[in-house]
């Protein structure tokens, strides 16, 4: 898409919610874009993010256009989540050839809400725990660990991101105890749920 649209003023520029910057490496081989690392989970509070993949659309004026959005750029996981991506890849299409996009303005502003309470306080706990984590305190990480995911049991970003900083697999047995509690909540998504062009 990058490549495809960039005769349009378009550019993208992904985020790892990550601080494994070999493993990102790993998954860069062909991309041409901007990848940068987000550690500290800066993106995920300021843009109300609790759920991954997620897009977010910002003009040239610096305008978010479409906030926080579940679009994939493959069907690698179209079984899993139903979405099919080129439907949303010509969402993206439509807006940057065609100066159309999914919702107006006013709708862009409103169209996610803030992170509640509880998702604040979740933050907060894993990067006391993360902290914690650094400086050795393997005990008080865990405690902060377990508290993030008892405010935020449905969000990604934390539950996901923590797994390879508590030593497991992020595609391991978790992961998959991670999606089944996921499915069975209804999957909830903080964000704009992706839409058929059809």
């Amino acid at each position: 898409m990058q490549d495809e649209l960039a005769d349009h003023n378009f550019q993208v520029i992904a985020v790892a919610i990550d601080e494994n910057t070999e493993a990102v490496r790993g998954f860069m081989n062909g991309i041409t874009y901007p990848v940068l690392m987000d550690v500290d989970h800066v993106l995920t509070e300021l843009y109300a993010i609790s759920n991954v993949p997620a897009v977010v659309m910002i003009d040239e004026h610096d305008t978010i256009v479409q906030p926080n959005w579940n679009a994939y750029a493959t069907d690698t996981f179209k079984h899993y989540t139903g979405i099919d991506s080129g439907e949303q890849l010509d969402i993206i299409r439509q807006w940057v050839i065609n100066d159309t996009p999914m919702m107006s303005v006013d709708e862009a502003k409103t169209a996610v809400g803030d992170l509640s309470a509880e998702e604040e306080q979740a933050r907060l706990h894993f990067r006391i725990a993360n902290h914690l984590r650094g400086t050795g305190d393997h005990d008080g990480a865990a405690r902060n660990f377990d508290r993030a995911s008892a405010l935020a049991p449905h969000d990604w970003t934390i539950r996901r991101a923590m797994m390879p900083l508590r030593g497991q697999d992020p595609f391991g047995d978790e992961f998959f105890a991670l999606a089944a509690e996921y499915n069975e909540a209804g999957r909830p998504f903080h964000g704009v749920a992706a839409r058929s062009t059809k």
